[in-house]
């Protein structure tokens, strides 16, 4: 019987450029050349969810790779050259960040060693959750809310960080772009010196190499292969002040999102309509005759009841007293909102910002420990002295907004009685009382508010400011048009005549020209700094241990993904060595090669190369393939010592199906043979002399009938491998550890229910419609790490065009 037994096979509408495994559960994740994201479930191929292109995120997925804990999926976008993070459980997309060329491979590891010190830091990492609230979760009702911070879990963030143990996500791209983010989110090293494009890559979960199989094209010949170790041994030596770092950066990062986020929640809450007494007002100088002032005609209404004909019809006819009261409404509640977001939002962010650059700043000062990753302690030092300018920037924002409140309820309950009077209306006997006190009052705001500036006038081209909340939330450089009146306020004139206190680092400079956005980018700004330094200094660390030239690639697969083609990495936990497998075939056809590194450039082990002669190989098994030479197509690690390999025939006809099969390694990861190269010349013009050796299969093989297979992704944890068709259309999915003993009922059992989903979906009168099986429809993936058999149903929505059968 097959060995191998086939749980799921689907014909798919789009070419697939991308499939991985999740690491804990029956998940596979898909990428097609349209631009969606797929997840399937083990059990018969189902489909859990699916994320269609957008214009925000764009539409050519170039890389894509699973968090170790199986949670979060990274994936680029090149066509916008961003990296978005987006949860497995509901297809929401938790964090972007942009970078510098578009992402070819990807790869996220967790780090695996363990210290006292680490131990004691993971014990202790809650503690801030002691000293600061939870933040509050931004109102759903705003655009552009974060899934982060808008469900009504507060925990979200600590979802996207993960667990308090290290993981890093290695990025690679063209033109030697290598980059290392720490929780996925926080950039730890920016690698220099890598030649060509980076088409697959491998970190040790020690950290203390890289390994890197790049591209490199010249123009006068073939795009040539290499092999390159990078020595990060900074990492691996700082392990725990590295993973204290990070952590405290990524907690950083995250709060300059929601605070960034709370302010774009402000701008919405602050609405058009504010803006309108500043437009009637400015409308009403340019159109009328009288050469009074504006703030004159609403004195004498004011304390003579007396109003010119053209201010009667600027209230009556264009303000009137429905507008009026319309008016008044909208901007007390725009003014409460964005009250409540400074007071509940931009303050309660600021004082986590404050408490985590606080540690940093802590941190820096150890310079035996932390000196070395980069941390500067005067980077710190400004930082923390811009979101304390930044924090003065939003309470100045309260105060203005306090006071506006009061002064436009007085001018607009004053201003409606006069309009009432006018119309010879009834006025309310609550509102006709007025005292000289309220008098007053509305004088005041009228001499300040209602005088025409003419340099407002040559700014903006109009001449009003009435409303002064809009400033301090635009995104400009200019100053604000009305700073606030600080006359009269004692702490700033003991200030002023203080000399020692005048100039003091121990206060927070308060800008009072400049806007709450100018502010932000401030901050945002010296705070990118101390981010950035540390990713410089240790990818200046980061220095070349080997490299290879492996061989050149035939014209004819110039076309193929290059997710798919061989080199393959591996990452042995245990071994704590790097293994690479390729094919040369060119130089040598029939073979396959495995070469072995430490994870340690500086330990003198045995690494080693050799070739696996897959001549012959099934001859041993099946006499109808004494004669038969097999070249391997593709080859992933299924473990530490087995290879999953797809076989072709070298003379492939038609008729002849090709193979999935098991190379176990154990022989040739024991032979103590070593090959000594020659780093002059190619690897491909060496191969003659490198030693070979024949596996012996067993029963470890199944042809794939009906099926040109080229590819193959696999899980030796879960024991699942999915082979992928030459048109990238065509997908079978396989339970490797169990033999296929019922195939004919099983297949039989699959047409069935065919025919009754089938027959179901007709009675139901349910068609194919246009965006079936988009995210909304789609079902959580609670129960997805269980086996086929005991998955729950996840029922897809009709005329779905992902699964077409």
């Amino acid at each position: 019987m097959p060995a191998f037994r086939q749980v799921g096979e689907k014909q798919l509408p789009n070419p697939i450029l991308f499939m991985v495994w999740s690491p804990k559960r029956d998940l596979i994740a898909l990428a097609n050349k349209a631009g969606e994201l797929l997840l399937h479930r083990l059990a018969n191929f189902q489909r859990v969810w699916s994320l269609p292109p957008n214009d925000s995120t764009g539409k050519e997925i170039t890389s894509l790779a699973w968090r170790p804990d199986g949670k979060i999926l990274a994936f680029c976008v090149g066509d916008r050259k961003l990296v978005i993070l987006c949860d497995a459980e509901k297809a929401e997309l938790l964090n972007t960040f942009p970078v510098e060329n578009p992402v070819t491979c990807m790869h996220w590891v967790d780090v695996l060693e363990e210290s006292s010190v680490l131990t004691s830091f993971y014990n202790s990492e809650d503690e801030s959750n002691l000293f600061l609230p939870k933040l509050p979760t931004l109102p759903k009702s705003y655009s552009t809310t974060s899934k982060i911070f808008g469900e009504e879990k507060s925990d979200e963030i600590m979802k996207l960080l993960g667990e308090v143990r290290l993981n890093v996500l290695v990025l690679g791209g063209d033109s030697g772009f290598v980059e290392l983010y720490a929780y996925g989110m926080y950039r730890i090293a920016t690698v220099t010196g890598v030649l060509g494009t980076c088409r697959s890559l491998s970190l040790s979960s020690d950290l203390k190499s890289l390994s890197v199989i790049t591209e490199v094209t010249s123009t006068s010949h073939q795009p040539q292969i290499s092999y390159v170790q990078l020595d990060t041994g900074l990492l691996s030596d700082c392990l725990a002040e590295v993973t204290r770092m990070s952590r405290k950066f990524t907690h950083i990062s995250t709060l300059l999102q929601y605070l960034r986020l709370s302010l774009t929640c402000m701008c919405e809450a602050w609405e058009d309509i504010l803006m309108q007494m500043d437009l009637r007002l400015t409308k009403f100088v340019q159109e009328k005759n009288t050469s009074t002032q504006v703030q004159d005609e609403f004195l004498e209404l004011l304390l003579w009841g007396k109003s010119s004909p053209e201010l009667q019809a600027l209230l009556m006819n264009q303000l009137t007293v429905k507008g009026l009261k319309k008016l008044g409404q909208s901007i007390e509640s725009s003014y409460t909102s964005i009250q409540k977001l400074v007071i509940s939002h931009l303050q309660s962010g600021s004082e986590a910002l404050l408490y985590h650059l606080s540690e940093v700043r802590g941190m820096s000062l150890w310079k035996q420990k932390f000196q070395p990753l980069g941390l500067d302690s005067a980077a710190i030092e400004d930082a923390i002295t811009a979101v304390g300018s930044f924090t003065l920037k939003a309470n100045e924002l309260l105060q203005v907004i306090d006071r506006s409140m009061k002064n436009f309820k007085a001018f607009f309950r004053w201003l409606y009685v006069a309009m009432l009077r006018m119309s010879e209306d009834h006025v309310p006997p609550e509102l006709n009382k007025m005292t000289q006190k309220d008098i007053s009052f509305v004088a005041d705001f009228l001499s300040e508010h209602f005088s025409e500036n003419e340099e407002l006038f040559d700014r903006k081209g109009k001449y009003f400011n009435v409303e002064r909340v809009g400033q301090y939330l635009k995104d400009e450089d200019e100053d604000l048009v009305s700073p606030p009146n600080t006359n009269g306020n004692q702490w700033l004139s003991f200030l002023q005549e203080s000399t020692h206190l005048k100039d003091s680092p121990l206060l927070f400079p308060s800008y009072p020209q400049k806007s709450l956005h100018y502010v932000k980018r401030m901050m945002e700004g010296a705070i990118e700094l101390c981010l950035q330094k540390p990713a410089e200094i240790i990818g200046k660390s980061v220095t070349q241990a080997f490299s290879m030239a492996l061989y050149t690639v035939s014209q004819q697969s110039e076309n193929t993904p290059r997710l798919f083609q061989l080199p393959a990495l591996w990452n042995d936990k245990k071994a704590s060595m790097h293994y690479v497998v390729f094919t040369m075939p060119e130089a040598s056809p029939c073979q396959l090669y495995l070469m072995r590194r430490s994870t340690d450039p500086n330990r003198s082990v045995p690494n080693g190369l050799l070739a696996i002669d897959l001549s012959n190989l099934l001859s041993s098994i099946d006499d109808n393939a004494q004669s038969t030479k097999y070249s391997c197509l593709d080859a992933r690690f299924y473990d530490d010592e087995t290879l999953t390999v797809v076989l072709q025939e070298t003379e492939e006809e038609e008729t002849s199906g090709r193979v999935l099969a098991q190379l176990p390694l154990s022989s040739a990861l024991s032979s103590g043979e070593e090959f000594t190269w020659d780093p002059a010349r190619r690897l491909d013009q060496q191969s003659a002399a490198i030693p070979a050796q024949s596996p012996v299969l067993e029963n470890q093989w199944r042809v794939l009938e009906n099926m040109k297979a080229q590819h193959v992704a696999v899980n030796g944890i879960r024991k699942v491998a999915c082979a992928l068709s030459s048109n990238l259309r065509h997908v079978r999915v396989f339970e490797m550890d169990v033999e296929d003993e019922e195939d004919e009922e099983r297949v039989e059992s699959q047409d069935v229910s065919a025919e009754q989903e089938q027959l179901e979906e007709t009675l139901s009168g349910e068609g194919e419609g246009p965006g079936a099986g988009h995210v909304e429809g789609a079902g959580h993936v609670e129960g997805a790490g269980q086996s086929s058999e005991t998955a729950p149903e996840m029922t897809e929505e009709p005329g779905s065009s992902s699964d077409t059968l």
